[in-house]
């Protein structure tokens, strides 16, 4: 069950992605270029876990340093889409999504996609016909449950407002010309 785990530490990272980076992105006080500079220091930490550290790992292992053409194109095109992909997060974030909602369509969508493109990649040994029911429902209750999660997110809390100047009180009672306060 190794892999669950690693499952849900993926789930974890990712779950956080879209809210951290566009606290970068608004946090480089920049309205016009914040998104390309926090985008920048993604790719920075994409260099670091999936550059650096794997050359580490693989030269403490002694793995050999021959690569296959076909494996390097297809790993090379899994990077760039999840670059691009991250990339369209922070473009989304710069038109006006909140990333509640970003991430709520990306999250429910990209299940979807992946089902699609691994049923076309690789079709089902029994054929299209040979889809169960509870794998159909499971596509339309993603859909469902992302669109659900964007529509009745819960409302952000309104930020404190200042206080405001209070009115002095008004005396108890008047005599003549002069005020006098009843305690």
């Amino acid at each position: 069950m190794n892999w669950l785990a690693f499952a849900l530490m993926t789930v974890a990272a990712w779950g956080v992605y879209g809210v951290f980076l566009h606290t970068g992105q608004t946090l480089m006080r920049d309205p016009a270029d914040g998104r390309y500079k926090a985008f920048l220091f993604v790719g920075i930490a994409y260099f670091l876990t999936a550059v650096v550290a794997p050359l580490v790992v693989l030269w403490l292992r002694g793995a050999t340093w021959s690569f296959s053409a076909p494996g390097m194109s297809w790993s090379l095109l899994a990077g760039i889409v999840g670059a691009v992909g991250a990339f369209c997060v922070l473009l989304a974030f710069g038109a006006g999504g909140q990333p509640s909602v970003v991430m709520a369509i990306v999250f429910a969508g990209a299940p979807i996609v992946n089902a699609a493109v691994a049923l076309a990649m690789h079709p089902p040994a029994g054929g299209w016909s040979g889809l169960r029911w509870p794998f159909l429902a499971g596509i339309l209750l993603a859909a469902v449950g992302g669109c659900l999660v964007t529509l009745y997110k819960p409302a952000p809390a309104r930020p404190p407002q200042a206080p405001t100047a209070q009115p002095i009180p008004a005396p108890d009672h008047v005599v003549g010309s002069e005020k006098s306060w009843q305690p």
